[in-house]
Parts: structure tokens; C-alpha cells; sequence
């Protein structure tokens, strides 16, 4: 396993393809650097004897330590450990790990691969091994690309004006194929060692030239990241570890990029490009079964907080809003946990979690996000909105008025009651607060995903059949 700080080297000898604010910019471009300090949570834990049997794994190709990041689950404890260790990593970040979306792609073609060979005589799960070898070997962070622009939504993809609103195959040639279009979305992809192209959704007969996916290094020749960073503000005297988090996203642009057929998992295969594309979508929202509860628990505690720094912790309208998050909190997570024990292993040895209650617990998630932020902002006050600066909390002609007027409880000295303020002003009154609330909806697949994926899924039938046998129905 590689250091953090040999993660950020390879960074900076990486080809220079990233945009920002109008002009190229280099990996660790300071505005990258919150983002970057997330995933190095992921490296710095693995060293650490109270978290290592959480995030490190026991690859199953080698034998050897690994990431559990870069892990390719075997078995329901590996899910639970997946969906432990995620809410665990948020509370150190305050925010999203990041690093779930590469893992999640490298799962899902675990299983891909292998149901093409089967199906199509096709030796793609040989080379994606051999990639997991050298991922795991290497401990590499991925971003997975899957969402593509997209165009008319009304259109399927081959009857697009323009054919590269997916991202699709341009040419194939003996050596590999070279392919055009854009993703969208793509968290991480500024920081990220690899990019993990997959579908966006199933295809038909007449969309094979986009029924690809395929791994490259993040600075091929091509490729080019659009990229917007979501920071807090920077801190300068109250400092605190959720100020050191952040993240950045990409409109990843595949200009004529060319891709060596030994990266090349599917091909042309329309199928096993639907199976894919959702197959990562169970793979994240299960993830996410981890992620959202530890932010809605971060949303709670601020809320716990701030009604007992003002001394309104024993209102009932204020226990019953607390009581709410926890329900939602527990609810996802529970899920989460049933789609871990109820998980089944694919034919490639892959353990692949339960559809349903993994929809289920992101479908709650998802729209229940917005409550949560409202829940906050309405137990704190307009002050998460309004609080002065940081500098004049220790401007000696403002400090004392701050000190004096910010005051709730008497028994809670000013700067206490300072620093939760200045945690929610992060948490809901920032730019990664706005951004939050979105990828709360829509990370991972918008609700309206969920339920589709949850009637898909779910045994109608065996529920009719109940109400028949009460009703004295027989066919």
C-alpha cells in the first residue's frame, strides 16, 4: 500500500489536462488540496491499529494487504464492513470520502465481465484482472464516469443530432479503439489516478457503438477535465478539522481518446452495457447506505449541539426533530445492512448486495436530504447565515461586542458557541452545503431511479398472491 504523500507525488508527475476558472491547472492546485487532504484520510488510517482491520482487506487475487478501497468484496461481512467503514470515514471528513466511486465501478465489472464471457465467448474478466492486479498493486484511486450528457433526454442514444451526447466508439483498430464524448458529474476525476468509463443506461440493438466501458489513466492524451472545486472557506484562526475536507468535479472530455484493448471490458455488447450501468448504481447506493447516514448523524450532532448551547435542548418540538433524523439515519443504515447480509455471490465470486433494500435505503435518503438541512437551519437560527467573519472574532476593537453578543448559556463560553456557529455556517450556509444538498438527491441515482430499480426488483406477484389467498380467491 502506498502512502498519501506518494499519492499526491504521482499527482503532481501526472500530464497536465485539468481545467479551472478558465485556464490549465496543475493536480494540486490549492483549490484541489481540501479534496485531496479526503482521500488522504483513506491512506493515513490504514497504519492506524484502531481502524486497519476496518480499511485495509485481504486481496483475494494476491493474498496480499490491501486498501479496502481497492477491494473486490467476496462476501456479505466484506459489504458490512464496506458500508461500516464508509460512515465511519465521513465523520472524520464531515463530508463524502470520495474514494467509493472507483471501487464501486471495479465491483460491478467484477461481475460484467465475467456474465459477457459466459454469454459471449469474450475473455474481458481476464483483462479486467489483470487491471484489479495492477489497481490493487499500485493502491490506486479511481473516479467511475458514468453519467453521460445526455443530450435529449426524449432520445435514445443512437437517435441523438449529435452523436457524441454519449460518450461512444469513433474507430477500432487492431491495438484498441478510440472513442468521443463527455461525462458529466465526475467527483474526484481532478485527483484521480484512473478513469473508469461505464455506461449510463441499457441500450438497445442500434446503440452498440455506446455499449462500452473501459479504464485509462487520468491524463491520456484527449482527455480533458472540466473542473469546479466545492471548498469552505478557508480558516485562518478557528481552525477545525471539517475546514480541511472538500471536493472537486469534472465534465470529463473524451476528445478521439484512444483506449489499448487490453483496458477495453465491454465492447459492443448492449446487454451486459445495461447490466453494467446498474449494476454500479446497486454497487453506490449501497455505499451510499454508509455516506448518508454518517452525514445525516454530522447534522444531528450540530443540531444536538447548537438547541443545547441555547438552551432550548428539552423543547419537545426540537427532541421531536432530532427523533426524525435518527429514524432516517438508522433507517438507511438498517437497510444497508439487510442488503449486506442479503447479499449473493455472482459468477465471478463477486458478492453482490440486495436491489431492493439498497434502493430502498437511498430512495429514504435521498429525499429526505432536504428536511435534514432545514431541520438544522431551523434549530439554529438565522446566524448560520449572518456570522461575521472569522477575523473579527480576534479584531481587538470587535472581539469583546462578538464575545458579549454571541453569548446563549452562560455555562457555554463565547467561543464555543462561536465555533458551532462557524461549523454550520459550513455544514448549510457554504458552497460544499449547497452542492451537498444536490448530490444528496441525486448522487448515485435520483429518487425516481430508486423506486424504478425497487419495482423492477421487488416480487409483486407473491404479494397478489397473499391478498387472493385472504380474499378466498382461487384461479
Amino acid at each position: 500500500m502506498r502512502t498519501f504523500e506518494q499519492y499526491v507525488e504521482k499527482l503532481r508527475g501526472m500530464r497536465p489536462n485539468v481545467y479551472m476558472g478558465g485556464k490549465l491547472v496543475p493536480r494540486d492546485d490549492p483549490a484541489f488540496m481540501p479534496g485531496i487532504n479526503t482521500i488522504g484520510i483513506t491512506y493515513n488510517l490504514v497504519n492506524d491499529p484502531q481502524y486497519r482491520d476496518l480499511v485495509t482487506a485481504t486481496s483475494h487475487l494476491t493474498g496480499e494487504t490491501i486498501n479496502r478501497y481497492n477491494h473486490i468484496h467476496q462476501n456479505t461481512e466484506d459489504l458490512l464492513k464496506k458500508q461500516k467503514m464508509t460512515r465511519l470515514l465521513c465523520h472524520k471528513a464531515g463530508r463524502c470520502i470520495q474514494r467509493c466511486m472507483g471501487i464501486d465501478a471495479m465491483n460491478a465489472l467484477s461481475v460484467v465481465t465475467k456474465d459477457a464471457d459466459l454469454e459471449h465467448g469474450t475473455n474481458y474478466h481476464e483483462r479486467f484482472l489483470k487491471f484489479l492486479h495492477y489497481f490493487q498493486e499500485n493502491d490506486l484511486v479511481a473516479n467511475c464516469a458514468q453519467t453521460d450528457v445526455k443530450g435529449d433526454r426524449s432520445l435514445r442514444p443512437f437517435e441523438q443530432q449529435d452523436p457524441d451526447q454519449y460518450l461512444r466508439v469513433v474507430e477500432k483498430r487492431a491495438d484498441g479503439i478510440v472513442v468521443r464524448g463527455a461525462k458529466a458529474h465526475n467527483t474526484i476525476a481532478p485527483y484521480t489516478d484512473e478513469i473508469i468509463a461505464v455506461p449510463t443506461r441499457a441500450m438497445t440493438k442500434n446503440d452498440t457503438d455506446y455499449a462500452v466501458a473501459f479504464a485509462i489513466p487520468a491524463d491520456t492524451e484527449g482527455l480533458y477535465l472540466i473542473s469546479v472545486a466545492h471548498n469552505q472557506r478557508r480558516r485562518k484562526e478557528f481552525h477545525a478539522p471539517i475546514a480541511n475536507a472538500g471536493a472537486a468535479h469534472s465534465i470529463t472530455v473524451f476528445d478521439n481518446v484512444f483506449v489499448p484493448w487490453e483496458r477495453v471490458f465491454l465492447c459492443g455488447e448492449t446487454k451486459q452495457a445495461g447490466q453494467l450501468a446498474s449494476l454500479f448504481a446497486t454497487y453506490h447506493r449501497h455505499s451510499y447506505t454508509g455516506c448518508k447516514p454518517a452525514m445525516t448523524d454530522i447534522l444531528m450532532g450540530a443540531t444536538a449541539l447548537v438547541a443545547e448551547y441555547n438552551g432550548v435542548e428539552k423543547a419537545s418540538h426540537v427532541r421531536d426533530k432530532l427523533a426524525e433524523m435518527i429514524t432516517v439515519a438508522e433507517l438507511v443504515y438498517a437497510a444497508g445492512i439487510a442488503a449486506s447480509v442479503c447479499g449473493k455471490r455472482a459468477a465471478s465470486g463477486t458478492c453482490v448486495p440486495d436491489v431492493v433494500y439498497t434502493n430502498v435505503a437511498r430512495y429514504h435518503a435521498g429525499v429526505n436530504i432536504y428536511h435534514e438541512f432545514e431541520t438544522l437551519a431551523d434549530i439554529a437560527g438565522g446566524l448560520a447565515a449572518t456570522l461575521p467573519r472569522e477575523e473579527d472574532f480576534v479584531n481587538p476593537e470587535t472581539k469583546g461586542f462578538l464575545e458579549k453578543y454571541i453569548m446563549r448559556k452562560a455555562d457555554v463560553p463565547a467561543e464555543k458557541v462561536h465555533r458551532c456557529y462557524r461549523l454550520i455556517e459550513n455544514l448549510i450556509s457554504s458552497e460544499p452545503g449547497a452542492a451537498s444538498q444536490i448530490s444528496g438527491i441525486h448522487g448515485g441515482g435520483s429518487p425516481i431511479m430508486e423506486k424504478i430499480a425497487i419495482r423492477a426488483m421487488y416480487d409483486l406477484e407473491s404479494k397478489k398472491e397473499i391478498a387472493k389467498y385472504l380474499a378466498g380467491i382461487v384461479d
